[in-house]
């Protein structure tokens, strides 16, 4: 699986989401590059389960030197290597042992339920606080300082997905 090609972002408002780990899960599934596979880094010692689908935007590259996160609103769960066009509604802002790391929430464009959804606004609060709680357990559990800085409206996606999709193409000039 080369994901060297796929644009991180097919169109404005859109990204390509490839889903690591399935919501419910909690094994940890990581894409390795350098294999073009899905390998199992994992399994979360707490009783959490990741809530939303989860995994990475391609070709971009965050703060915490790898690719952009990025969970997606679903009401089954897909697969770990499961393509995903989605539109970006919010961004979770979080400190993982110091560093940002913040993570994209998106929602399928593949879904016509969710085709009005545009804003975090949208998302119950409850759902919102049990993915932060979700990162602060399984996090802490592993002995990792976590800072949940809260969430931000669509209006920060792009500022976000800009800087990682040219930290990436900066990496690539570099090599």
């Amino acid at each position: 699986m080369d994901l060297s090609d796929l644009p991180p972002s097919p169109s404005p408002g859109l990204v390509n989401l490839v889903v690591e780990i399935p919501a419910g899960s909690r094994n940890k599934y990581e894409y390795f590059s350098s294999a073009g596979i899905m390998a199992l880094d994992r399994v979360l010692h707490s009783s959490v389960k990741y809530p939303f689908d989860y995994g990475f935007v391609p070709n971009t590259l965050a703060e915490d030197g790898a690719p952009l996160d990025a969970m997606v609103v679903m009401e089954e769960p897909t697969f770990a290597g499961c393509l995903i066009q989605a539109r970006p509604i919010g961004v979770l802002d979080m400190h993982d042992s110091g560093a940002y790391d913040g993570k994209l929430l998106c929602v399928p464009t593949a879904d016509p339920r969710q085709r009005e959804i545009n804003t975090i606004k949208q998302i119950a609060q409850d759902q919102l606080e049990d993915v932060a709680e979700f990162f602060r357990t399984y996090k802490s559990l592993e002995g990792r300082v976590i800072e949940i800085d809260g969430w931000r409206d669509y209006d920060a996606v792009d500022e976000l997905l800009k800087s990682c999709i040219e930290a990436h193409h900066l990496e690539i000039t570099q090599k």
